[in-house]
């Protein structure tokens, strides 16, 4: 019976663990789990969402702080189009994340970072311009283009001198995405080096309509596999998206693919950013909490625990601190529903809205609980505690099961 540590991921000469930890944002999927995926001889990533967050965390800057100062103004104008991100604190700090992540980089695997293009920042070619010449200038082994298309994202860095040499890798869910991309990229005469197939049980946002339980991940990469080798493209397939034990990954990996990307039971470990008593409700949860909705502002469907604190809160729009999501009108489809619940209820010390919500700031505060579809089966991979709370697991068990377990089997902690 094999295991995941019988096969292996080539980039050229270089040989991997087949395991990717998926891009978890806002600093979810922190620094430490992505060293620790590296260290074991894997992938892990980071995620360049609300970066400047990130950095003012980690790194004791005050971005967040300064832009709120200079845009205070502001704060009561439904329009938004006046807040513009300072593209050098936005490169600093992305260098600073990156920089100091890969500094601290140990063993034989890569470091990633996934780079969302529907956070357009009320200037989406030149802040994802920034965002992405800066990871490659602060030594990141590869990028991940995420949350979109990525149409034009190539040709947006194809003047750095690290474009044909660091990875670069973009998520798709269909086939059709996956040939228009190419397309579209053709100019820059550079495949993608990977291509992660998301499937419709993946975490957070869906690439699907709300018609994704229509779909099924196997038949996606069977699909995209056979393409590739119909027109001869050698390009590594990372299936992702409810693939929770190390059988479930070796079976994609029998059928061609390359590697896996996993991100779900990685919720619960040490090295995750989200707090202890957040991981607790993801160890609680049961198959019904777990819905596929459309609250987010990026038109995407979103997969999130019902008992989200996100979901139905009315707080007021922090585009002047935050506004990662306003597009290149300064628009953000929350702003424009809380204004419309503050409109309809005049007088109201707290509005409730309920088909949108402030993701920037509830992300920011760990309160939009996103998960994928097998967050219910997270309880049987720990051990439950006298105080009914479950413990905590360390990076390094949940990627070591992955990697040697078999016969659909979980290892729990000792």
């Amino acid at each position: 019976m094999k295991r995941v540590d019988d096969f292996r991921l080539r980039f050229g000469k270089q040989e991997l663990v087949p395991i990717v930890i998926g891009g978890m944002g806002v600093d979810i999927s922190t620094a430490d789990l992505a060293l620790e995926a590296a260290r074991l001889g894997g992938i892990g990533h980071i995620s360049d969402a609300m970066v400047k967050t990130v950095a003012d965390r980690r790194f004791n800057t005050k971005f967040v702080k300064e832009k709120l100062k200079l845009y205070k103004y502001n704060v009561e104008n439904p329009d938004k189009s006046a807040v513009q991100f300072d593209l050098g604190q936005l490169a600093e700090a992305t260098r600073l994340h990156v920089g100091k992540t890969m500094e601290a980089k140990r063993g034989p695997g890569m470091i990633f970072v996934n780079c969302m293009e529907k956070l357009t920042m009320n200037a989406p070619r030149e802040t994802l311009r920034v965002r992405l010449a800066t990871a490659l200038d602060a030594g990141v082994d590869g990028i991940t283009l995420a949350a979109g298309l990525h149409l034009g994202s190539f040709a947006l860095i194809e003047d750095h001198p690290r474009f044909r040499d660091a990875k670069l890798g973009i998520i798709v869910s269909s086939l059709r995405a996956l040939q228009l991309f190419l397309r579209k990229s053709a100019r820059t005469n550079r495949l993608p080096d990977y291509v992660v197939v998301e499937g419709p049980l993946a975490g957070g946002h869906l690439g699907f309509g709300m018609d994704w339980a229509q779909y099924d991940l196997a038949t996606i990469v069977a699909e995209i596999h056979a393409w590739l080798v119909a027109e001869k493209l050698d390009i590594p397939l990372i299936p992702a998206g409810g693939i929770f034990t190390g059988s479930d990954a070796v079976s994609f990996l029998e059928n061609g693919a390359a590697a896996v990307q996993v991100a779900t039971r990685f919720t619960v470990a040490r090295e995750c950013g989200l707090p202890e008593k957040v991981q607790q409700e993801y160890f609680k949860a049961s198959e019904d909490k777990i819905v596929v909705n459309q609250i987010s502002p990026t038109g995407y469907p979103m997969r999130m625990l019902t008992s989200s604190p996100a979901i139905g809160s009315g707080i007021r729009p922090n585009c002047e601190a935050y506004g990662y999501l306003l597009d290149a009108n300064g628009s953000c489809a929350y702003v424009q529903a809380y204004n419309r619940e503050v409109a309809a209820h005049p007088g109201a010390r707290r509005v409730s809205v309920m088909d949108k919500t402030c993701l920037c700031t509830h992300m920011r505060n760990f309160d939009c609980w996103t998960c994928g579809h097998y967050t219910y089966r997270l309880k049987d991979t720990s051990r439950k505690l006298e105080d009914g709370n479950y413990e905590i697991l360390s990076a390094e068990h949940i990627f070591k099961d992955y990697q040697f377990s078999t016969d659909n089997k979980i290892a729990l902690p000792d």
